[in-house]
């Protein structure tokens, strides 16, 4: 008995991605239709070939690359580069969670000067350039680092 085959659309559908990137993938070598139809060119996919599809888009979502993915689904990488890899990854996203984290601090206090400041209440009858001496004055960064993150939290 033959296993049954989906569309690319029906699994496009039921991860929510685009036709588009699946076909993506088929290019870049790491999910290859199991069946093309020579008449209408749709792409038919197994049961195996889905779970493959839900592990490549977890793996993206993790942040890795598509040729990084190809490698760990193909077999290409072993299990101590692979945990290499992941703790690598997991560091990244700790360093975006503390960048956040950084920028929301800075909005803290910006907001906090903002409330506690007279000028501030007349921020719309200011000149841009005066409200941007009121807002330096009410931040007060002492080094590059936080000027960075002053400036990514002002300009969002």
């Amino acid at each position: 008995m033959e296993e049954p085959l989906l569309k690319i659309g029906q699994i496009a559908a039921f991860f929510n991605v685009s036709v588009k990137a699946i076909r993506i993938y088929e290019k870049k070598g790491i999910i290859i239709p199991a069946k093309i139809d020579p008449d209408t060119g749709y792409r038919y996919y197994t049961a195996d070939q889905v779970q493959t599809l839900a592990a490549l888009l977890e793996l993206k979502a993790l942040g890795f690359s598509l040729s990084e993915i190809k490698s760990i689904i193909s077999g290409g990488i072993n299990d101590s580069d692979l945990v290499a890899a992941l703790v690598r990854k997991r560091l990244a996203w700790q360093d975006a969670i503390a960048s956040a984290q950084n920028k929301i601090d800075a909005i803290d206090r910006i907001t906090e000067c903002i409330k506690k400041s007279k000028e501030a209440t007349k921020l719309q009858e200011l000149t841009d350039e005066q409200r941007a001496w009121l807002l330096v004055k009410m931040v007060c960064v002492e080094d590059l680092y936080g000027q960075k993150v002053l400036s990514e939290a002002l300009w969002l």
